[in-house]
């Protein structure tokens, strides 16, 4: 069967007869219903190999323990870049051979890396709500101002992103957030501006939890899914400031002895052809990795796509690398930080 689909394909590897199915975990929601439409039905149509879909949170602990097991149950795992980095560094995930995916100049620089492949660019933005929120927010220095904005706020769990937004809603420059963070002092004063913030603040983990939080009041502003909000903006009022926002590539990895690695492989190479990333793109306002999709989505889209030249305009880029050196120690002061 995938010598059928590969005699049409990029791929270059001759592949075992096919798995009855691929094990992919991914962030669920929007990304889920968007992925199920471009990747995982019409790969079971090209192959006859079926994908059996599970959620999680985007926390590689699990993984961790599967791998140092060799009971790895999962085949394909969706990762953002810095997990992405981290993992390959830690051994969790196998090397990807760059050949399978074609030309490298098809793909946005820094799509293809040694242990994956990005599937999409998404950003996480400040979001609100125009029906309940009296002003319209610029940045996170207006996240910051409880005194014009009165209420609670939204942010994800954890150091990353946090720690760039409450730099620049203290001034630094987007061009300059992790100059500043890279050392003591800046991190120093990131956290000192959570500070200000902390009373008013709820806590989210899952990318559905702010468009319930924005939409029933709990919070007067968030940070969010740029993809998420576009999703629910045809019957809501929820809105998207693209100015401080961190844009990133989510990736395939296939884990450190999956037990159908060649399978897992195929499944990658399919959803990042530009037919599927089309698709994908189409059902969710997530930038696609491959350059070529881009022509072939509807003009209309583009303006939700985070890789807009406007909306891109004043966005910072998630650094990788500082996050795959400072985000243990990070993240277990902000659990510290966070405990008091």
């Amino acid at each position: 069967m995938y010598k059928k689909y590969l005699a049409g394909s990029l791929l270059a590897a001759a592949l075992p007869a096919h798995a009855d199915y691929v094990t992919v975990i991914s962030f669920g929601g929007a990304n889920k219903e968007a992925q199920r439409a471009a990747f995982y039905e019409p790969f079971k149509q090209a192959t006859g190999t079926s994908v059996v879909h599970g959620s999680y949170n985007g926390d590689l602990a699990k993984l961790r323990k599967m791998v140092q097991l060799s009971h790895v149950s999962w085949d394909v795992v969706e990762v953002e870049a810095p997990e992405l980095a981290r993992g390959c560094e830690e051994g969790l995930f196998e090397q990807l051979d760059a050949s399978l995916l074609g030309d490298a100049a098809d793909y946005l620089p820094g799509a293809v890396q040694p242990c994956g492949v990005g599937i999409f660019v998404w950003s996480t933005v400040l979001a609100y709500n125009g029906s309940k929120l009296k002003g319209a927010p610029q940045g996170w220095a207006d996240f910051w101002d409880t005194q014009r904005f009165p209420g609670k706020r939204g942010l994800r769990w954890g150091a990353k992103y946090n720690l760039e937004f409450a730099l620049m809603a203290d001034g630094v420059p987007a061009k300059d957030v992790y100059r500043v963070l890279a050392s003591a002092e800046g991190q120093d004063r990131a956290f000192r501006k959570l500070d200000q913030l902390k009373p008013q603040l709820h806590w989210w983990r899952t990318g559905v939890e702010p468009i319930r939080l924005l939409g029933d009041g709990r919070v007067v502003m968030s940070s969010a899914y740029n993809g998420r909000i576009a999703a629910v903006q045809k019957e809501s009022n929820l809105k998207v400031v693209w100015n401080g926002g961190i844009y990133d590539f989510d990736s395939w990895a296939i884990p450190k002895g999956a037990k159908d690695a060649d399978a897992a492989k195929a499944f990658a190479a399919f959803s990042v052809q530009p037919e599927q990333q089309k698709v994908y793109s189409s059902n969710i306002a997530y930038g696609p990795a491959n350059k070529k999709a881009v022509e072939l989505l509807d003009p209309a889209l583009l303006k939700d796509m985070p890789t807009t030249p406007e909306n891109i305009a004043n966005q910072v880029a998630m650094n990788v690398t500082f996050w795959a050196d400072f985000g243990e120690q990070l993240e277990q002061r902000f659990n510290a930080w966070a405990a008091k």
